[in-house]
């Protein structure tokens, strides 16, 4: 039985970050080639903006080029690997846009750099929030390895269930379960704890 397209791809995409790892050219131009406009609007369907898309599909390819050899096969598909990078530096682009944004400075030199605002946390407050995440952590480690991973993937990087099932190497339908069950037990384990919303 002939290999699919899909795996077919994946093979010639592993192939090439093994030859760009060793620091071969010509392998980087055709990785580019057949992989950037997927990871283009990637990054434009992040960002909404082309200018920043671009910039950062540049800075992922410097990564690539530079980080090549620690892509392992049995972890993850190419295109997948490829994908995370670029995601995850849109995410640190958004961050800093949020952080850019915010008012450091008043105008006036007398004043103080930014007043908190007024609905602040308090101490109590955020006495409880820490117990809060704990619960949420101590619930998250009752769940089994395979719907932990797909929440955290699913949340940590925003994968759909079709790039969950691509990553995770496992059918579409067994994804969606571990998903709907473990949220599903994430739920009943919080109001167990006392933190239904």
């Amino acid at each position: 039985m002939p290999e699919s397209p899909v795996a077919d791809r994946s093979t010639i995409l592993a192939q090439l970050l093994a030859r760009v790892a060793l620091a071969d050219q010509r392998a980087f131009a055709e990785l580019y080639r057949q992989t950037s406009s997927h990871l283009y609007a990637v990054a434009l369907r992040i960002l909404r903006e082309s200018a920043p898309a671009e910039e950062i599909l540049q800075e992922a390819y410097v990564s690539v080029w530079h980080h090549a050899g620690t892509y392992v096969a049995a972890k993850s598909q190419p295109l997948t690997w490829l994908t995370s990078i670029v995601r995850n530096r849109c995410l640190d682009q958004l961050r800093r846009r949020e952080l850019d944004t915010f008012p450091l400075t008043s105008g006036a030199e007398d004043e103080p750099a930014f007043d908190p605002p007024a609905d602040s946390p308090t101490p109590a407050e955020l006495l409880v929030a820490g117990a809060e995440a704990k619960s949420v952590r101590n619930c998250i480690e009752t769940l089994d390895a395979g719907p932990k991973q797909a929440i955290a993937l699913a949340f940590f990087q925003a994968l759909s269930h079709a790039e969950l099932a691509e990553h995770l190497r496992e059918p579409l339908g067994t994804v969606k379960s571990w998903v709907r069950r473990g949220l599903e037990r994430l739920k009943r384990c919080l109001d167990a704890a006392g933190f239904a919303r």
